[in-house]
C-alpha cells in the first residue's frame, strides 16, 4: 500500500522545498569542510558557496511560514551541521569574503594608527623646537605618542620608540609639573625622538611587501 505524504499539489511542493532545504544545509556543511581542509580552492569555494547562500535565502523566504526558525529545523532533523548554520544563518557570506573584509578593516585601522603615530612624533619634536619644555607641556605629548605606538601591532615590544618614550615618561613623572627640562635634556629628548621616528618609518612595510 502506497502512503502519500501529501494530499494535494501544494503540500507536495512544500515537502519538496523542505527536502531541498535539508540538502542545501548538508551541501554547505560539506563545502565548508572541504574549504577548511584545502580540498578545493578559495575561488571554487566562493562560487559554490554564493550559489548555496542564494538558494538558501530564496527557500527560507518561501518556507518562512512553515519553517520560521532554521536552527529548530536543523535540530529537529538532527542534522549536525554547525558550519553550515554559521555560514547560511549567522554570516550570510562566504568565508573568503569575510577574510577579505577583515583584512581590509585591519589595513584601514593600521593606516589610521600609523598616521596618528607620525603626527604625535612631529608634535613632540615641534614642541621642543618651540622651547616648550615644561613637564606639564611635554608629558601629555609623550604620553599620546606612547599610547599610539602601543596600538600598532606590527611594532615589536622592544621597539626603540616604545622603550625611549617609556624611559622619558618615567623620568618626567618624578619631576614637578612646572619643572623644565634643561637644555641638555631637551636636546637629548629631541635626539631620541628623531632617532625613534626614523626607526619607526624604516619599520613600516613597503607597498610591495
Amino acid at each position: 500500500m502506497e502512503v502519500k505524504l501529501w494530499n494535494d499539489k501544494r503540500e507536495r511542493e512544500m515537502y519538496d522545498n523542505l527536502a531541498e532545504l535539508f540538502a542545501i544545509i548538508k551541501a554547505t556543511e560539506k563545502l565548508e569542510k572541504a574549504y577548511v581542509r584545502d580540498i578545493i580552492s578559495g575561488a571554487e569555494y566562493e562560487t559554490e558557496c554564493q550559489k548555496l547562500i542564494a538558494q538558501f535565502k530564496t527557500l527560507s523566504s518561501t518556507l518562512r511560514d512553515t519553517v520560521p526558525n532554521i536552527e529548530r529545523f536543523h535540530d529537529t532533523y538532527k542534522m549536525d551541521c554547525p558550519a553550515a548554520l554559521n555560514r547560511l544563518v549567522t554570516s550570510g557570506v562566504p568565508a573568503t569574503v569575510e577574510h577579505r573584509a577583515a583584512a581590509a578593516m585591519s589595513s584601514v585601522s593600521s593606516a589610521a594608527v600609523v598616521a596618528e603615530c607620525v603626527q604625535n612624533f612631529i608634535t613632540a619634536m615641534d614642541l621642543l623646537k618651540l622651547n616648550m619644555i615644561a613637564v606639564d607641556q611635554v608629558h601629555p605629548v609623550l604620553s599620546d605618542l606612547s599610547s599610539s605606538l602601543n596600538k600598532l601591532s606590527i611594532l615589536p615590544v622592544d621597539f626603540e620608540g616604545k622603550t625611549k618614550t617609556r624611559e622619558w615618561l618615567s623620568r618626567l613623572s618624578k619631576m614637578g609639573a612646572a619643572d623644565e627640562l634643561t637644555e641638555q635634556q631637551a636636546r637629548q629628548l629631541h635626539f631620541d625622538l628623531e632617532s625613534s621616528y626614523n626607526s619607526f618609518m624604516a619599520s613600516l612595510p613597503t607597498g610591495g611587501s
